[in-house]
């Protein structure tokens, strides 16, 4: 069998615990060694399971450690890392749980794992200086409607129709004594500006002014963007920018 078609064959094997042990694979006396495979087999399907319990933490805490890895050993299966970075393993986890029949009526959960996809990418972003938040100062006021941001490589905005940064908190702290989880979806800015990754819940439209902002667009038109949304307030959201501590650099009118 040639060499590609062997690797393939083995790769496939790997992650099928119904498929035949691959050619070639033998004891040192050049015997099947089946059991040898199988023990190789599960301790990669638990390897993965593992990496993927790392990256999910909230998700496993919502389903329970028996029923996350049975899930998880479904989704290697269907998904095999095409890295061998396995920090980095599981891109496609939200949009399986989307699908993954067992939990479709949790319907918050898969944007439950994208935030939590979205912390891991930002603690993995290349670092960078922030401004800080006096960067504003510097803009004359009359010029306020052409600024352009940069933003931290770090930075993510995750819209939801769920309270999904709610539902992040309670299962990391606790819920609040007497406290019920909000009816309406949450917005949140995702961001590591130092060492630690940041989580903001964002007020109306601030997912839309942040996002219009990140295609280098002025500060004119995030704002209008912003402002399709009720109850969006430009002061607060140009506030939070600055407290976020986000932005990198600036121009006004194309100069630096």
């Amino acid at each position: 069998m040639p060499l590609k078609s062997s690797q393939e064959a083995f790769a496939a094997a790997l992650l099928n615990p119904e498929a035949p042990v691959p050619e070639g694979v033998v004891n040192p006396e050049g015997a099947p060694a089946p059991k040898r495979f199988a023990v190789y087999r599960n301790n990669v399907t638990v390897s993965l399971i593992e990496a993927l319990a790392t990256a999910f933490p909230v998700i496993e805490k919502s389903v329970g450690e028996e029923f996350f890895k049975a899930m998880a050993a479904e989704f290697v299966r269907a998904h095999p890392p095409s890295s061998p970075l396995l920090m980095f393993y599981g891109d496609a986890f939200p949009g399986f749980l989307e699908q993954f029949e067992p939990v479709r009526h949790l319907t918050y959960l898969s944007d439950l794992a994208k935030l939590e996809q979205l912390r891991r990418r930002a603690y993995h972003a290349r670092d960078a200086e922030p401004l800080g938040a006096d960067f504003l100062a510097a803009v004359p006021p009359k010029a306020l409607g052409t600024l352009r941001v940069t933003f931290h490589p770090a930075v993510h905005i995750l819209t939801s129709s769920h309270p999904v940064l709610s539902i992040w908190e309670w299962n990391n702290a606790g819920a609040p004594d007497g406290a019920s989880l909000p009816q309406t979806g949450e917005d949140v800015l995702i961001s590591r500006p130092e060492l630690d990754v940041e989580q903001r819940r964002l007020p109306p439209g601030g997912a839309a002014f942040l996002q219009t902002l990140a295609t280098a667009a002025p500060l004119g038109e995030a704002a209008a963007a912003g402002a399709a949304f009720e109850g969006f307030d430009l002061t607060a959201n140009i506030t939070g920018l600055l407290e976020s501590r986000i932005v990198t650099d600036f121009t006004v009118d194309g100069a630096a």
